[in-house]
């Protein structure tokens, strides 16, 4: 199969990804990503690496939990076998996944994974670089994440709200929404970003789930290398359930007013503790 190819079946796979199943497993979640982020000739090899750790940012696939087989990722990708087994190779070196032989087997997203690891790598410090863990963010990085994120989530949310929701996608904000209030401090970051998801899908736009899928990968970077605070994540809470009943009842401007002061809030945050002086 070749790249154009399996990039064609991958975006068919995410247009029935987006039909408005209650809910996704997480296999239909990994073909979901790999389709709104297609290959690029000549870049394959590092493509591989980019949407593997997307899926474990964005907790796709939990901490502790397996991917999908080899051949059955390898399928859901768009890629070779041997191109994923190389890319996990380096993934594994790099703290970010483990790989157990024998019955019961797999590949595992790590319980502690690197988090440095991608900066250093980006950086030219070679996976999990010292230097990378210790490397701050400047104004300018910070500002551009936060204007990106405020066009982007802002722009989702409107769109969401104005959409004819089916009785599926109703029950699947529900869920994801449910599910995120639930969540524990430990999980709190992952299930966000699956609800965000959540709220990108139902727009059925390919080009606006990509989007926020970059938004809340360039977020969650930030978002890791600051405390969890408590009255913050009960204060967004909040904010979700009010942007979530703006898009089921159908009120753009009210889902778009809900997320500006939710981005606003998180984005006080990373100024103060990310933004240098």
């Amino acid at each position: 199969m070749t790249v154009s190819s399996a990039a064609d079946e991958a975006r068919h796979n995410v247009a029935k990804a987006l039909e408005g199943k209650a809910s996704q497993t997480p296999q239909a979640q990994v073909t979901a990503l790999r389709a709104i982020a297609p290959a690029r000739s000549g870049n394959i090899f590092e493509e591989t690496i980019e949407c593997l750790l997307q899926i474990v940012r964005l907790g796709i696939i939990p901490p502790g939990q397996r991917f999908p087989p080899e051949r059955e990722l390898a399928e859901q990708l768009g890629v070779s076998r041997a191109t994923l087994r190389e890319a996990i190779s380096e993934l594994q070196t790099a703290g970010w996944v483990n790989v157990r032989r024998g019955r019961g087997g797999g590949t595992f997203v790590s319980r502690t994974p690197a988090t440095g690891a991608v900066q250093g790598a980006a950086s030219g410090g070679g996976w999990g670089s010292p230097a990378a863990d210790d490397a701050g963010f400047s104004v300018v990085e910070v500002e551009d994440t936060l204007t990106w994120r405020r066009v982007i989530e802002m722009g989702v949310a409107e769109v969401a709200a104005g959409q004819d929701l089916t009785a599926a996608q109703r029950g699947q904000l529900v869920a994801a929404m449910e599910t995120s209030r639930q969540s524990s401090m430990a999980e709190y970051r992952r299930l966000d970003s699956q609800l965000h998801l959540t709220w990108a899908q139902v727009t059925g736009s390919p080009s606006l789930v990509r989007s926020m899928v970059e938004s809340r990968t360039r977020a969650n970077k930030l978002l890791e290398r600051i405390p969890m605070i408590e009255p913050n994540l009960a204060h967004s809470h909040e904010q979700h359930q009010r942007i979530h009943t703006a898009i089921l009842v159908g009120d753009p401007l009210g889902a778009r007013t809900a997320m500006a002061e939710h981005l606003d809030g998180t984005a006080s945050l990373l100024r103060g503790f990310l933004a240098e002086p």
